[in-house]
């Protein structure tokens, strides 16, 4: 399958629980952090439920 980079581009302060849970959930601890994913439904279902926080980078 195809590798994804997703990037942590906002902090998660002020974000809710679930959606903390999300990000930690990539692997992203820090802002800035770049972390890579296979390209499925799974992790794009995950992006799409923080896309103000993370941003997947080509």
């Amino acid at each position: 399958m195809a590798k994804i980079k997703i990037k942590q581009v906002r902090s998660t302060i002020g974000a809710s629980e679930k959606q903390i849970k999300v990000v930690r959930a990539l692997g992203l601890t820090k802002k800035d952090q770049i972390v890579e994913h296979e390209d499925s439904a799974t992790i794009m279902g995950m992006v799409k439920k923080v896309p103000h926080i993370v941003a997947v980078v080509e």
